[in-house]
């Protein structure tokens, strides 16, 4: 049986997690994809984004009508995600990601670390404007880099919203929306001119991902603590860590 066949079941799985971390799943979609013989740049990453995109709107969608989202953060974050992805996908042609990887591999392990550990800001909340430099900085850097090498950048916001003060839960939930937003402006940049989508593998993972997605998001919305997710979400941020190291790193 072809191995392209299992796809859809992996991904349903993943996107049921990941939904539930506020992060699009593309970390492991785009690599996997790689992994059972699509090429790189005209399929693997444009149907990554893709699935990033489907499975981060259904969660986001989700969490919107729970009342979950803190807008005042998100917004900033989503509207320089959105102007500067498209610039890092023009860098993703003239530059090397193999050094910029290894930063994000270390970046995701302290992150890992820190909600793994505890930790809390010793303020509770920051002020409005404080939260709207957080936006509009942290969101220019990560558009440019999630654009760089086609992810969400959900491993960077989560962390960034929980320093920052926001609630686990809604710390996740206000990233899906960003994640959607940077992954479409992502998706949009790379497949012009570039992709070659199979379309029955594009149709059936996009619906296995869409139903994990919601799965997972009503899960987390509705009974998943706080605690549980953030012990889940620095799993998860370990393990990509060390892929990241172990698959693109090491071997160059």
């Amino acid at each position: 049986m072809n191995a392209l066949s299992f796809i859809p079941v992996i991904f349903f799985a993943i996107s049921f997690v990941f939904s539930m971390l506020g992060m699009g799943g593309s970390q492991l979609y785009i690599p996997i994809l790689f992994w059972m013989g699509m090429d790189f740049k005209t399929e693997a990453i444009p149907l990554g984004m893709l699935l990033n995109v489907v499975s981060s709107t259904s969660a986001a969608t989700t969490y919107a009508r729970e009342r979950i989202i803190a807008w005042r953060v998100a917004i900033p974050f989503a509207a320089t995600m959105i102007a500067f992805a498209p610039v890092g996908v023009w860098f993703n042609l003239h530059l090397t990601v193999r050094s910029l990887l290894l930063f994000f591999a270390l970046f995701t392990a302290a992150a890992a670390l820190l909600m793994l550990s505890g930790w809390k800001p010793a303020r509770k909340e920051m002020t409005p404007s404080g939260t709207t430099a957080l936006g509009l900085f942290s969101g220019s850097i990560l558009g440019l880099t999630a654009g760089l090498i086609g992810r969400g950048g959900g491993s960077f916001i989560v962390p960034l919203l929980f320093i920052a003060g926001l609630e686990t839960r809604i710390a996740a939930a206000t990233s899906a929306f960003v994640v959607t937003c940077s992954g479409l402006s992502s998706f949009t940049a790379h497949i012009a001119g570039a992709a070659t989508p199979d379309w029955f593998i594009w149709i059936t993972t996009v619906m296995s991902v869409l139903l994990g997605s919601q799965l997972g998001s009503r899960f987390m919305a509705k009974r998943m603590k706080s605690r549980a997710l953030k012990m889940v979400f620095g799993g998860v941020l370990l393990a990509i860590a060390v892929l990241i190291i172990v698959k693109d790193v090491l071997p160059g």
